[in-house]
């Protein structure tokens, strides 16, 4: 089995969507404490002009030291109502809008007041509309007995052993932090996918880079995106400890 485990990110960017896609099986990692400024509540689109501007979910006050699972949706009536007008200045330039929008409607439909199962909800959908297979968990609901980590690189190992994992999947710039001789004792190969980012129309002069799954959706036919995210390649991991 080839696993890959993330923290859950809200209508996150493509090279999120390629770990999915090329592990067998996904890991939503919602236990660590959560760091205000990410991606768990908010992501990035285009702004109507020149630029891009964030879309977010609000949050109910928290403590410093709350789980990432804990984390709770501040759900006044608006905050919904706002993503959408913002998406709105798609319409005229964007070949794939309405369909786009209607995915996005129905995912915010969703009612929960869990972050995370938001975001887990809107990726479920998103592969649904791509045709692609998606087999997912929520780490705080597996209830796994995993050894306590003695390092930071050691949860991602011992998850995959305890599920019997033979490939481990990482983004790219984690190749620093993890040791290598750790997952190879355990017979677990560690891998660095990186994708090979392609720019695509944005009816606009200047491409802007990095930006949510929903500019992605946009402007691409799910044919499209599928391609894009085939354009993968793995790095080796050169970190001496």
């Amino acid at each position: 089995m080839r696993l890959s485990i993330m923290q859950p990110y809200f209508f996150p960017y493509l090279v999120y969507l390629a770990l999915i896609k090329h592990s067998d099986y996904f890991i939503f990692f919602d236990t660590p404490q959560f760091i205000r400024h990410g991606w768990i509540e908010r992501n990035r689109i285009l702004k109507p002009q020149v630029g891009w501007q964030y879309i977010k979910v609000p949050l109910e006050k928290h403590s410093r030291d709350t789980s990432i699972k804990d984390i709770k949706i501040k759900n006044h009536p608006d905050w919904k109502r706002k993503i959408i007008a913002q998406l709105e200045h798609y319409k005229n330039k964007a070949p794939y809008y309405k369909e786009t929008m209607d995915l996005v409607k129905r995912i915010l439909g969703f009612e929960t007041n869990s972050i995370t199962k938001l975001d887990a909800f809107a990726l479920e959908k998103i592969f649904d509309y791509l045709k692609l297979d998606f087999q997912y968990d929520i780490f705080s609901e597996m209830g796994l007995k995993i050894k306590e980590p003695d390092e930071a690189d050691e949860w991602a190992l011992n998850i995959s052993k305890e599920l019997n994992a033979k490939v481990y999947i990482n983004p790219p710039g984690g190749e620093n932090f993890f040791d290598r001789r750790k997952y190879e004792s355990e017979n677990i190969e560690l891998q660095f996918l990186e994708l090979k980012l392609q720019q695509y129309d944005q009816k606009r002069r200047y491409f802007e880079s990095g930006l949510s799954i929903i500019d992605v959706m946009m402007f691409n036919s799910p044919q499209k995106i599928r391609d894009m995210l085939n354009k993968v390649e793995y790095k080796e991991n050169k970190y001496e400890f």
